[in-house]
């Protein structure tokens, strides 16, 4: 699901997961992976082939283990509704998430102007927003047709920025599948959970946005621990009122910390150390297949059956998503500086 999935914040936009928006972005310089060195001749070349092949299969398995954990987490969050309702869900997993970025992170809050702060103060009403619709969207809907709907946002949002005639490929697609969603009709699909997914979609794009600028503001993921704070102290207020004393049940502080886990901590965790080994287009096509894995934890944790038109309405979209992250055009790196030479003297 998208729930924020939040990975850490960088000046690269290009689409993540829901939630898995934008994940930062692959390490240049001495903190790359590299192949094994070698003398240029026959064993040089292979031995580095092999060794970014076996980096490409490492950092695929972290990608799913990223992708399972957090729509997993998502399904656990879907058990814990009859305890503290949605909002309380939301309120328990962005405060407990924000409490252990804070911690490992330690951001500094000196030295920013008000347009950083601006940027913080909207990344964390994007966060807020997004968890808090999805929720209530997984709360009338099944997992995933909820996070295949709330997916369209991205992907709109990579449609928009491809360039030639195969981006209305991808768009007629993701149609077509959300035609066959809806084909008996949203009403019956649960109106008001579909257009909680939908606007879930639109959050998740301009957290995708909102992710670039703070990376490009605040170092390491200190712009994603401040902004995940705020969405904590934003929601906090709703759970309380939602759920009052239920959130202080130890059963419910229990699962709320676990979606916590699973569903943020956890996964931004696999997404970092994946990126080291894959491509940003790479890894964003592989969180295209969040739809499909929410759907299996839909199935086998909360007992959610889908029909055939739906599986194939989910596959649709899945292709549509990945086809729109695999033409969009890659941002252009940021100049180096020029070296200052000294002029030579006789």
């Amino acid at each position: 699901m998208t729930d924020v999935r939040a990975p850490a914040p960088t000046a690269d936009a290009s689409v993540g997961g829901p939630e898995s928006p934008a994940g930062p972005a692959a390490p240049t310089g001495p903190t790359a992976p590299t192949g094994p060195a070698g003398p240029t001749g026959p064993a040089g070349p292979a031995g580095a082939g092999r060794g970014e092949r076996a980096a490409g299969l490492v950092g695929v398995g972290l990608v799913a283990g990223g992708i399972c954990s957090q729509q997993f987490g998502a399904a656990v969050a879907a058990s814990l509704f009859p305890r503290v309702g949605a909002l309380g869900v939301v309120s328990l997993r962005l405060a407990v998430s924000a409490l252990v970025l804070l911690l490992v992170c330690r951001p500094a809050v000196r030295g920013y102007g008000r347009a950083d702060w601006a940027v913080v103060v909207g990344f964390g009403v994007a966060l807020a927003g997004m968890n808090t619709l999805i929720y209530q969207a997984i709360d009338r809907v099944p997992l995933g047709t909820a996070v295949t709907l709330e997916v369209l946002g991205p992907l709109t949002l990579a449609v928009v920025t491809a360039r030639g005639p195969g981006r209305w490929l991808w768009a007629g697609l993701a149609l077509a599948g959300v035609a066959l969603l809806g084909r008996g009709g949203f009403g019956e699909l649960n109106a008001a959970g579909a257009g909680c997914a939908l606007g879930a979609g639109a959050l998740w794009a301009a957290y995708i946005l909102l992710s670039a600028r703070a990376g490009s503001r605040f170092p390491r993921v200190d712009g994603l621990a401040l902004a995940m704070a705020c969405g904590a102290l934003l929601s906090l207020p709703l759970g309380v009122t939602g759920a009052g004393e239920a959130l202080l049940d130890p059963a419910a502080l229990a699962l709320g910390g676990a979606v916590a886990l699973l569903s943020s901590v956890l996964p931004y965790t696999l997404e970092l150390l994946s990126l080291r080994r894959l491509a940003p287009a790479a890894f964003s096509v592989l969180m295209s297949l969040s739809p499909a894995v929410a759907a299996l934890a839909g199935y086998l944790v909360l007992h959610q059956g889908l029909t055939l038109p739906e599986v194939a309405a989910i596959a649709l979209v899945v292709a549509a998503s990945a086809g729109a992250v695999r033409t969009a055009p890659s941002p252009s790196p940021a100049p180096s500086p020029k070296r200052r030479t000294r002029p030579r003297t006789g």
